[in-house]
């Protein structure tokens, strides 16, 4: 594990992103830098499709997520 310094304003950030998504601090980082690493290396695909791709490399069916059973995989 290393140390990663960022200002104050993108912590703030961080921090209010992580209340909203039920989040640590720490995990809303990971997944903001997990993101733009996966959006840099895939520039022709969107957001959405990026989230799709990890979601289907976890076997994990969106349509579960929507009907609230999370639990559930294909």
């Amino acid at each position: 594990m290393g140390v990663l310094k960022v200002s104050e304003e993108l912590h703030g950030e961080i921090r209010k992103s992580s209340f909203v998504m039920s989040r640590s601090i720490n995990a809303q980082a990971e997944f903001w830098l997990k993101m733009g690493m996966l959006c840099e290396r895939n520039p022709e695909m969107t957001f959405n499709e990026i989230i799709l791709q990890q979601l289907k490399q976890e076997q994990i069916n969106p349509q579960t997520l929507l009907s609230g059973q999370q639990g559930k995989r294909e």
